[in-house]
Parts: C-alpha cells; structure tokens; sequence
C-alpha cells in the first residue's frame, strides 16, 4: 500500500481507517451529548433561569473544564471492560472491528432514542455494545460464550449503574423534606410561570447546579469518548501514543529501579523447577485475566513478563530513549503486567504489608508511562459533547421538565435533582467508575416529585424503564452484529490481518 504523507508511515487503508475511527468516537460523544449533557442544561433552561443559548454555552465552558481536570481512571475503566487480546491488539484487523462495532451500535440506540424523547444512558449504551462485541469476539475466536468479558469489571461497573438512580431517587427526595423544614421560602417552591426567570437567589441556585452537572458530566461522562479515542491512537501510532512521551526523568528512573525490585519480589512466589519463556507467556497472563485463576504458571509467567520490562528500561533515561517499533510491544507488556499485579492484589494474594504496599506503588509507576489523555483529545471530546447540546437538546428537556412529574418542576425540584447528580458522580470518579447522568438526573426529578407530593407520570416512568431495561440487550445484539460485520469486511474485503 502506499502512504499518505500527513500520518507518516501509515498505508492508506490505516489513514482512512484512523480518519473513520476518530470520526465515530467524536460521534459517539456529540451523540452523548444529546443524551447526558442536555440533561444537565434541562433544568436551568425549564426554569427560565437561563436562555437555552447561554445555558448550553456556560454548559459547555463546564463540560471543557470537567473533562481537561478529569483524573482518566474512568476512560481506562471502561478500556478494561474490552477482551484483552482485543486491547493489546487494538491496530490489528481485529481491533479495527471491535471499535467500529462497538461505536456505530451505541451511536444506533442512543440516536433512536434521542428521537423518541427518551434521556437513555450513554453509559448504559457503551457498556452494552462492549458486551456484545466481547460475546462475538469469543464465540468467533474459539466458540466458546462470553470468555473474553471481564466479568469483574463489569460487575463492578453495573452495581455502580444500578445503585446510582437508587441513590439519585433517595438523595433528592431526603433534600425535598430537609429543604422544606429548613428554608421557609415560598418562592423556591412554585413553578415557572411563562418566560419569567425566577428571584435571583434561586437563579444563582439553580445555575450554581447546572454548573456542577456539566462539570462533573464532562469529568465523567466525556472520559469515556477520551478511553475509545485513546484506543484507537494506540493501535494505529504507536509511535506516539503507546506510551507517554512526557514522563519527566525522574518517574521513569522510578519505574525502572522498581522494576528491578520487583524482580526478587516476585521471584518468591515462582515454585522451584516451573519456568515459562516466550510465546506462552502472554496467553498465561491473559487467560488469568479472563479467569482470575492463578496457578504455578500464572506467578512465572508474571516474572518474566517483569523481567522483560527491566531489561527494556535498564539502558533507557526516558521513553523517548525507546525505538518507535518497541513502544506497542512495551505498552502491551507493561498493561499485562499491570492488571496481572492489580488482579493479583484484590485476589488478596500479596499476604505480607510492605510487600503489598510496594507492588501496589510499582503498579501505579506503570500506569504513569501507559494511562494518559493528550490535551487535544480531552478538547476534542468536550467540544463534541458541548455541540451535541446545542444541536439536541430540547427533547431530552422538555421530557425532563414535563413529562416525569404530574405538575411542573419547581425550583426547589430541580435544584435538588442537580445537586444530587453533581456529587454522585463526583464521587463516582473519584472511584473510577463510570454513572449516569441520564439516570441520576431523572431519577433524582421523580424523587423530589414524589417528596413533594406532585406525583409522577406512570406512562413517562414506565417508558424511562423500558428503556432502562432494553439498553442492555439491544446494545449486546448490535454490538455483536456490527463486530462481525465489520471483521468480516475488514478480513476479507480489506485484506486486514
């Protein structure tokens, strides 16, 4: 194939592919931004407390500066919940396929839902479509179902996705009756009347929330655009973004004589006489990532992996030191090590403190050179997100605003909803995990309605739930359909290995 100058080395069919990948992740989220983002003007904007022009703006300002600040545990979370032979293999044909398919089913159900007024979760989507490109790829690769999930992970992602409506439900209607005993002001509970904005103390109040939602949405939300994008740069430039070309001296002679110390560490745990070298090393440490069942071959492969690592670091001073061609291959390396240490750590294997204590810290020194979000993704992805609220956000609004509550959302209402939805997924990402902004806001709104006693919509909440409950297996379907489609033409149309 020939080359395009403008990506360097790239063939022409990587070039397009690198073009159309980014392209559906900007998509994904400027869609998202239909869904979730609009949920955090909804308020502001029903309550006249802003225009919608200024309220998808200050929004979006909101959104840029949650994102730039965000920490990337979640993008890298969501990262996890994909096969792992998918993730260090991410430029292969393979790869192309999983990205595609799981990007154009989400991008399918959340447009189809936008249409019928229905603030589904983004979150939701992207999790689904994950499963089912994880379901395909396994019953494709060896026939078996479901082995390439990772079924901790997303576990641990689904108890977060259930527990936060139950909380934004709770929270808002607890503030409803803390507000009401506390703050003996008539205004903050009535209804906007026509275009009249509200009293300026509760406008200050209201748009103080919408602030926090936008923010915490863009510190959240907007990192799981940033994860796929990051994806997608990894396995077609490597060169650039297998590993973290800024690393200041310092960490990497960190990460280098830890992984020196790591060495006789994780010796111990090797049983005389098993050894494994070579190409059986990765499959080892992937199936225990798949299984989490360790045995005599798991703990030797995980110290040769290391040593490999040490020996790359040894004669280096920075990860520019390290060949364009060896960056994927170490990347690949260090995230099997990684994880390997991390499943190994909640698995409570490291019995001994100071021994626990230091793997713990050699893991994070890894994910230093690996974790990281260029500033011009975290701008694109917040850009994309901020137009797609300026574009589509009146049907998620008006459902929102209209349709949850039997009378109309009051000031006291949405303030509460937002406040509530703003710390839970503060929260969230301080712990890594992805929520919804779709479903703590709502949830929220339907908490205070009930607190206060204006009642809810059964039909609105009974199609809110539908939808809930479809996300899931809609997303499984088209992720896995879309997968094979796409390998099936990238392998034999394209001629892609």
């Amino acid at each position: 194939m020939t080359s395009m100058n403008f990506f360097g080395d790239l063939t022409t069919i990587s070039s397009l592919f690198l073009l159309l990948s980014l392209a559906l992740a900007l998509g994904f989220e400027f869609v998202n931004g239909f869904h979730d983002t609009a949920n955090a003007v909804a308020v502001v904007i029903y309550t006249n407390a802003l225009k919608p022009v200024y309220a998808v703006i200050w929004s979006g300002c909101m959104n840029l500066l949650g994102v730039l600040t965000s920490t990337g545990a979640v993008a890298f979370g969501i990262i996890s919940l994909l096969p792992v032979e998918l993730v260090i293999n991410a430029g292969s044909g393979t790869g192309f396929a999983m990205v595609f398919g799981l990007l154009i089913s989400a991008i399918i159900w959340n447009l189809g839902t936008w249409y019928l007024g229905l603030p589904v979760s983004s979150s939701h989507t992207l999790i689904g479509s994950i499963l089912g490109v994880g379901f395909a790829n396994s019953i494709l690769t060896n026939g078996s179902f479901g082995e390439g999930v990772n079924w901790e992970k997303t576990l641990e992602v689904f108890t977060s996705l259930l527990f936060s409506p139950l909380v934004g439900f709770t929270a808002a209607a607890l503030l409803i009756f803390a507000a009401k005993a506390l703050i003996q002001q008539p205004d903050l509970y009535k209804a906007p009347e026509g275009e009249t904005p509200p009293p300026w103390w509760i406008r200050g109040l209201l748009i103080l929330t919408c602030t926090g939602v936008s923010f915490a949405h863009g510190s959240n939300d907007g990192q799981k655009g940033m994860g796929l994008i990051m994806l997608i740069l990894i396995g077609i430039l490597p060169g650039l973004y297998a590993l973290d070309l800024n690393v200041d001296p310092a960490t990497f002679s960190q990460l280098s004589q830890g992984s020196k110390a790591a060495i006789v560490t994780l010796d111990k745990y090797v049983p005389s006489g098993v050894s494994l070298e070579g190409k059986d090393v990765d499959p080892e440490l992937s199936n225990f990532l798949k299984s989490g069942y360790a045995d005599d071959k798991t703990f030797a492969a995980l110290a040769t992996k290391n040593r490999e690592i040490s020996a790359q670091l040894s004669s280096k001073s920075s990860i520019k030191d390290i060949s364009k061609a060896d960056r994927r291959t170490l990347r690949s390396d260090i995230y099997l090590l990684s994880k390997t240490i991390g499943k190994l750590n909640s698995q409570g294997t490291f019995t001994e403190k100071a021994e626990d204590k230091f793997l713990v810290d050699y893991k994070k020194d890894l994910e230093k050179v690996t974790e990281f979000i260029p500033y011009w993704v975290k701008v694109a992805v917040a850009f994309s997100l901020g137009l797609g609220t300026m574009i589509g956000w009146k049907r998620v609004v008006v459902t929102v605003g209209e349709k949850i509550g039997k009378d109309q959302l009051n000031y006291a209402q949405g303030a509460s909803a937002g406040f509530v939805a703003m710390s839970t997924i503060i929260g969230a990402d301080q712990f890594g995990l992805p929520v919804s902004t779709t479903h703590v806001l709502s949830s929220g709104v339907a908490g205070a309605m009930t607190a206060n006693g204006s009642g809810i919509q059964q039909e609105t909440v009974r199609n809110l739930l539908l939808a809930w409950v479809l996300t899931l297996p809609a997303c499984i379907f088209l992720g896995a359909l879309t997968f094979a489609a796409g390998l099936f033409l990238i392998l034999n149309v394209f001629g892609m290995n």
